[in-house]
């Protein structure tokens, strides 16, 4: 099994997309034995499985019929032993198929359940179908998002399923398990997306709370409204981030712009000069290719970067040096991440089947062999 600081913590995963694929991704890359329950096929395979898919990595897999009373048993047995079990599905899946926390905390008191929703497992939309977007969008996050006088701009899946989902239930289901382990006692964990990516922007609330924030998308200092905290083209149109937010670090960006001297940007909070600002660092920035640029304030604090592709960001000498993304079986991705001066977590592997290790599992769990070929004959696992 990897190493990692979760080593010897073990977790079930009910296969789905996203951020609970992405919360087991987390625990499995830093230690934890995550195995994957899948779905076998009526003909006795596993339904299509992408083997590349990087959120599929660092665990095992087994695939069960849940549908059957065996497959439910082989779970049940399966999270006797676990410390822990994700799942993401709508409210009431998991009970409808005997396989809630009421049934699985009776087995093993010492489990942690974690469900993983867009709304939660409790009010009026509890039931209802959403995605990403709908969450970020009852949460307020996404009024925040975008340029001023335009629509919010979704900032792909990023905030919900993953920074508002997937990492916080992860962060849930150790601090649960650390609780468990020293009362004896598990319990439900409930991450709800549009409660997590609220939570993310707890900063701006704040903001907002010390008239920091006006709230009109597009005009504050960190959503594109200040000059020194925006994204400029370049003759080449590629493009640069600048986060020049203090003013010793503003006075670095001016300087290597050949601005220093300009009058207009004496001021540096003065938003009824940043229209002005905005224009003129637009201009210079066109004037030369975004290496130019990269050479001018290499070594500088004017908080610069250029804005690279997926490709070009594994290839940047910074990344390479601390081997922040990595190959695993000819996929590029991140790396794990962060990082442990005495647990490293190991590299990644990728699950090719997700029924790969069923056999293993059973005999782990003490299935005889002639019980595990009972299983396989009918179907119960893949």
């Amino acid at each position: 099994m990897l190493a990692g600081p979760l080593e010897g913590v073990k977790i079930l995963e009910m296969a789905g997309l996203g951020p609970a694929p992405f919360c087991a991704m987390m625990l499995a890359d830093h230690g934890a034995d995550v195995i994957r329950v899948d779905r076998p096929q009526r003909d006795g395979g596993v339904r299509a499985f992408e083997h590349r898919d990087v959120l599929n990595r660092s665990r095992r897999g087994i695939a069960l019929d849940l549908k059957s009373a065996a497959g439910v048993e082989v779970l049940r047995d399966l999270a006797r032993g676990a410390d822990g079990l994700i799942e993401g599905f709508r409210p009431g899946v998991m009970e409808r198929l005997g396989l809630g926390p009421d049934v699985l905390l009776e087995d093993n008191p010492k489990l942690v359940y974690g469900r993983m929703t867009g709304w939660g497992q409790t009010g009026p939309l509890a039931s209802t179908a959403g995605h990403d977007i709908n969450y970020i969008a009852m949460s307020g996050v996404l009024d925040m998002l975008g340029r001023a006088g335009s629509k919010p701009t979704p900032p792909i899946n990023l905030v919900g399923d993953f920074g508002g989902g997937g990492m916080l239930l992860a962060f849930g289901m150790v601090s649960a398990i650390l609780q468990a382990r020293s009362s004896g006692e598990g319990q439900v964990v409930d991450c709800s997306m549009l409660e997590g990516s609220a939570l993310l922007s707890s900063m701006i609330w704040g903001f907002r709370a010390q008239g920091r924030w006006p709230g009109e998308r597009g005009h504050n200092f960190l959503d594109t409204g200040a000059p020194f905290y925006e994204v400029y083209e370049c003759a080449d149109g590629r493009h640069v981030a600048i986060g020049a937010l203090e003013p010793a670090f503003y006075a670095e960006l001016l300087r290597g712009l050949g601005l220093a001297d300009d009058a207009a940007f004496d001021t540096q909070n003065d938003v009824s000069a940043w229209e002005l600002m905005k224009v003129k660092l637009a201009a210079a920035f066109k004037t030369c290719p975004r290496e130019h640029w990269c050479a001018v304030f290499a070594g500088t604090d004017a908080c610069f970067a250029p804005v690279l592709t997926t490709a070009e960001a594994a290839a940047h000498p910074h990344n390479t040096a601390r081997d922040s993304f990595i190959d695993v079986d000819g996929v590029a991705q991140p790396a794990p991440a962060p990082r442990w001066s005495k647990t490293p977590a190991a590299t990644p592997r990728l699950l090719r089947d997700p029924a790969q290790h069923g056999v293993d599992i059973l005999r782990e769990l003490g299935y005889a062999g002639t019980r595990i070929l009972e299983l396989q004959a009918a179907g119960i696992v893949g």
